[in-house]
């Protein structure tokens, strides 16, 4: 959930900002050791040619995505709204490069990089704009390049609740819904699921907030401090070749 919700220059202001920016190095704390994250990240390292140019989008404190790509030799570019997030990943991963911008807003150039990592940096965004993002992002894609896009598949729209002991505003879809939603934006796909370590979901602090939307029932609650560690859903994509 690093680069999401509201516009703002460079990301300052940003309901997404101020989140992250009070999270800060406690977010890699609880999910960096992810067993599904870092999963994905060997899949996508086996598909990727040296020195590929990768875009990671709600990069977040640059661990384990921009740190495992840039130390296998990778040219990476982290975006992130939050200007404490970027700043930290600066510092830890400085063989990569980071920018605080609100990525709907962000020059994206058409054939850009050989992969775009979104690691759950959709939940904060409505709907319609995972949609249109999804579909910049694999037009920035050169072709055969690779698309990873990461989220918890719960069919909810515009849910408020609290995550890590700060308030956000999550929407998402249900596996199947996401699943066709990637392979619309662009390609042939081939995807997975697989869930955290017992452990991961411990250090992510959970707590519940009541779901008063379509497709969540109001007592059901939504355990938004274990969003990611709740049946989370990875989908690898190649755009084809032209």
């Amino acid at each position: 959930m690093g680069d999401n919700q509201g516009r703002a220059a460079e990301g300052h202001g940003s309901p997404a900002a101020a989140v992250f920016d009070a999270l800060g190095a406690a977010y890699e704390q609880a999910f960096a050791a992810s067993a599904a994250h870092r999963e994905s990240l060997e899949r996508l390292l086996a598909g990727l040619a040296p020195g590929s140019r990768v875009l990671d989008v709600g990069s977040g404190t640059g661990r384990p995505t921009a740190q495992t790509l840039a130390d296998a030799g990778h040219r990476v570019l982290g975006v992130d709204v939050s200007p404490v997030m970027t700043a930290l990943a600066a510092r830890q991963v400085p063989g990569a490069e980071f920018r605080c911008a609100d990525i709907r807003d962000f020059p994206l150039a058409e054939g850009e990089f050989d992969a775009v990592c979104v690691y759950f940096s959709l939940l904060q965004l409505e709907r319609g704009e995972q949609t249109d993002l999804l579909e910049r992002l694999v037009r920035s894609l050169r072709p055969g390049g690779l698309l990873v896009a990461a989220t918890v598949p719960v069919d909810v729209a515009g849910v408020d609740g609290v995550f890590m002991g700060q308030p956000v505003r999550v929407s998402s879809f249900g596996a199947e819904e996401f699943t066709a939603l990637v392979a619309r934006a662009g390609s042939p796909w081939s995807g997975h699921t697989a869930r955290c370590s017992p452990r991961t979901t411990r250090r992510a602090n959970p707590s519940r907030t009541s779901s008063r939307t379509a497709g969540a029932s109001d007592d059901a609650g939504l355990p938004l401090g274990t969003l990611h560690t709740l049946h989370p859903l990875a989908i690898t994509k190649n755009k084809p070749n032209e």
